[in-house]
């Protein structure tokens, strides 16, 4: 049995320093595919709505009546209306080519870069398939298959790992050993104390989000502040756990700059209005906004949570996505401890995701929160919390402290995990400012500059003939442009609706996830349908 393995290894394999295109997956090889066949990727494997039989043929022991309110209440953009239009579409170009005036959905609408094209990190994928598979590691022949750091990696691992079993439950937290590298890692990031206990791995970072939802909210009394524009996970997780979402609106005309008197304005507001404001959410690289905070803005923030009594939720998935020389990414607990703020000053919740960065391994779901300032019979509770998913997935976890605890200068693998990792985000910069420069090229369209993240959100000035046509078709009227949009050219832009935006204001986000070489395409079908839309509904 294992000569048959190893010959089917043999075989996938391609040799890492001539040909990096095959990955090794942890239980098979995908082959890489050519960009027009990678772009038109199906996002999920939902059903076209259309083809759902109609509610009379359903008991009506459940319906929208009698389900839980909450769940109405709680919407996710980026995957919802626009993407369900996008799915029907690429059906019917599937069964009828040439039914639409292109040939397949362009997904620009979600952070999901290797639907886009982009290739794993070979290192990971190598060290996630000896994890999966160990016999290989017995073999004579896994030194020319693999780097020795990989194979040095995955026996580390391995050891860690109970039996070895990477197909059993870990503790509710996660594998103690990978957090031990995890707080390793944060260490050597920020320069102070990192404890394993206060780790907990999750399925990327969106469990996190809702433990904590679930830990602070206790009614509709009880507020979070979030950004707007925000990211659809905290208004839809506030939203199923019965909070008040409380927003405060970010600058776009200071590039999304994040104020502390605006802030304190919304706080006093709300205090004003009898909610009890439990915790501040930061996005840090900004989604969908892409702005990198400056160290003295953080620490202003820092300041404000310490004095009104709030959990800092600091999401930090980007913090690898920083693409303009003079920003760099400081992680809010550095900051914290850098004012001499430790666990009896503030509250603060750390979030990364193995689904971003120049990894992209979004369907690995892995990620980690840093939970620091709470009281042990509080993170008893967490800790039931996540008890009740019993563990994270063991892939994940792994992927979670490989990306903590990449190579290093010496190691095998080093100087072509650099070239990946540089070869990405160089490519994704030169992406963004190649989208910037087109939006900003657009009449009625500006947009600030892409600091960081994996997005742009242009502000779009529409028509008044377009408002009143988006009105009558009941949609928002950036709604409205993505879907014509969407119906003119495939391509999927969520509107600035979804996330947020202030008052008389329309956007839509973008992703900078196509690969490169298709972004001049993109650009030129974006720029010939807004110029024909502008004409239609001139006023």
């Amino acid at each position: 049995m294992r000569k048959l393995v190893l010959s089917r290894v043999r075989d996938l394999v391609v040799n890492r320093r001539s040909d990096k295109r095959i990955i090794i997956s942890c239980s098979c090889c995908r082959l890489a595919a050519s960009s027009s066949t990678l772009l038109s990727r199906f996002l999920s494997s939902v059903s076209d709505p259309a083809a759902m039989p109609a509610p009379s043929e359903f008991t009506t022991a459940v319906t929208l009546d009698n389900i839980n309110p909450k769940v109405l209440k709680c919407e996710y953009a980026v995957r919802g209306e626009i993407v369900s239009i996008a799915q029907r579409l690429q059906q019917e170009l599937k069964m009828s080519p040439g039914a639409h005036p292109f040939d397949e959905i362009l997904y620009c609408n979600i952070g999901n870069p290797q639907s886009l094209g982009q290739q794993p990190i070979t290192f990971f994928r190598e060290v996630l398939a000896l994890c999966d598979h160990p016999a290989i590691l017995d073999s004579p022949e896994a030194p020319s298959l693999f780097s020795s750091d990989s194979i040095q990696r995955a026996w580390q691992i391995l050891d860690q790992i109970p039996g070895r079993a990477t197909g059993a439950y870990s503790h509710s937290q996660g594998v103690k050993g990978l957090r031990d590298t995890i707080a390793a890692g944060i260490e050597a990031r920020d320069g102070f104390p990192a404890d394993p206990d206060d780790i907990f791995l999750t399925d990327g970072a969106s469990p996190g989000v809702h433990m904590m939802m679930q830990l602070l909210v206790r009614s509709e009394q009880d507020g979070i502040l979030c950004p707007i524009p925000q990211y659809p996970l905290y208004s839809a997780s506030i939203a199923l756990h019965g909070g008040t979402l409380v927003p405060y609106y970010l600058n776009e005309s200071t590039g999304w700059g994040l104020e502390v008197s605006e802030l304190k304005r919304q706080l006093d507001a709300s205090r004003a209005k009898g909610i009890t404001v439990r915790a501040l959410v930061v996005i840090n690289p900004g989604n969908p906004t892409g702005q990198v905070l400056a160290e003295d803005n953080q620490r202003d923030i820092v300041k404000f949570c310490k004095e009104e009594g709030l959990v800092l939720l600091a999401d930090e998935v980007y913090q690898e996505n920083v693409y303009v020389p003079e920003k760099e990414f400081h992680s809010f607990k550095k900051v914290a401890r850098s004012l001499g703020y430790g666990d009896k000053d503030i509250a603060l919740v750390s979030y990364q995701s193995v689904s971003k960065g120049y990894y992209g391994e979004c369907g690995k779901r892995g990620g980690y929160m840093e939970v620091t300032g709470f009281a042990a019979e509080v993170k008893d509770q967490i800790y039931k919390l996540a008890s009740v998913n019993l563990c994270s997935n063991i892939a994940g976890q792994i992927l979670a402290s490989l990306v903590m605890n990449p190579p290093k200068v010496g190691d095998e693998s080093y100087e072509s995990y650099s070239a990946e990792k540089d070869g990405i985000l160089k490519s994704l910069a030169r992406r963004a400012q190649m989208l910037e420069a087109a939006f900003n090229s657009l009449q009625g369209v500006t947009c600030n500059r892409a600091e960081g993240a994996m997005y742009l959100f242009p502000r779009i000035e529409l028509p008044q003939k377009a408002i009143k046509a988006a009105e009558a078709a009941n949609k928002a009227p950036d709604a409205f442009y993505c879907i014509r949009l969407l119906q003119a050219t495939g391509i999927v832009f969520v509107p600035g609706s979804g996330f947020g935006q202030a008052p008389g204001t329309w956007h839509f986000r973008s992703t900078i996830l196509p690969q490169e070489e298709l972004i001049p395409a993109i650009i030129e079908r974006l720029t010939e349908f807004h110029q024909s839309f502008m004409a239609e509904f001139s006023d």
